[in-house]
């Protein structure tokens, strides 16, 4: 399994993490418990050592289930885990009040069964909280030695700056994908600068890239991509070309879309991690593969330059979500 180095301070993780979200929150009903730990153990026999939960995914089960999976492997593995909504609920706002920090990180050590979190995100930047008070929460933590790095997720560059001039940040966690590339624009830059690495969600498009999504796809009661204009019928219509410039360059790479574009993420920056997620172990094992995809230089420009002329339809979340992002 390759590795890679997430900030400054000594955080090394697998190439590809396992984005685990999806096995209790957000794509339908929940994966029955068994098959989900079996699948993050499967994760770790094939040289996975980075996953990423939340205490709002579920809520509270995903964590749960996370720990559960990885006690007989704790100390070889790295747990993210996530504060910032109020009562554990995105619709009810965000909450990174100090005092809620801590709050969130006793909880999530209990739910983990560790002593320890090893990355530490806040979810989503709160307006009304400094972010040097969110820093130093997070600091205090680092001291007590509850918490090993600090995260942000969804941050504008100047937050970022911000909290790292309190407490390094090891990693940012934001979407980025061949269909989301607006981190390259300030973001990226900011992390090259201060030696902050980037964890990528959602790097295969919510499942788009992959090809098994068209404008025909139903999802399931409860899949939170029925609220997203990304992913109404004509935007997947009008998205679909992208899908198909992906499929012609795995075909010729003989690999599948979903390792094409996790290979241009990988290809990127070499302190880029991609946290794809899955509830099925062939597409586990198809995510991974795209660590022995290497896409030459040739590759990546003609891929630029394609995607220059394909303007993607549709926002990525709906406007109340769009609110949290990059502040």
């Amino acid at each position: 399994m390759q590795k890679r180095k997430l900030g400054t301070g000594g955080l090394e993780v697998s190439a590809i993490g396992l984005g685990c979200m999806g096995l209790s929150f957000g794509y339908g009903p929940p994966t029955e418990t068994r098959a989900a730990i079996s699948l993050i153990r499967a994760a770790v026999e094939r040289g996975v050592t980075f996953f990423d939960t939340a205490e709002v995914y579920g809520p509270f089960t995903n964590e749960e289930v996370v720990g559960e999976a990885l006690a007989p492997v704790r100390d070889q593995v790295v747990i993210a885990t996530k504060f910032g909504f109020r009562d554990a609920s995105p619709q009810k706002g965000v909450d990174s009040r100090p005092e809620r920090i801590r709050e969130v990180a006793e909880a999530s050590l209990r739910r983990l069964g560790t002593d320890r979190i090893d990355l530490f995100y806040q979810h989503r930047v709160d307006p009304e909280v400094p972010i040097e008070d969110v820093a130093g929460a997070v600091r205090d933590l680092i001291r007590e030695g509850k918490v090993k790095h600090f995260g942000l997720s969804e941050a504008g560059a100047e937050t970022i700056r911000r909290a790292h001039a309190i407490q390094p940040v090891a990693a940012l966690q934001s979407e980025y994908s061949l269909w989301w590339r607006e981190p390259e624009a300030e973001i990226l830059p900011t992390l090259e600068e201060l030696g902050i690495g980037f964890v990528p969600f959602s790097p295969l498009g919510k499942g788009f890239l992959t090809g098994a999504i068209n404008q025909d796809t139903s999802f399931a009661s409860g899949d939170f991509r029925n609220v997203v204009p990304r992913f109404a019928p004509e935007a997947r219509k009008a998205n679909q070309a992208i899908v198909d410039l992906v499929r012609q360059i795995a075909t010729e790479r003989q690999a599948t879309p979903a390792q094409i574009a996790l290979a241009w993420l990988l290809a990127q920056k070499p302190w880029i991690v991609p946290i794809p997620g899955t509830t099925k172990l062939h597409r586990l094992e198809e995510n991974l593969g795209a660590m022995a995809v290497a896409l030459t230089a040739a590759e990546l420009l003609a891929i630029v330059g394609a995607l220059a002329r394909i303007p993607v339809q549709g926002g990525r979340y709906p406007e109340a979500m769009q609110k949290l992002i990059n502040r």
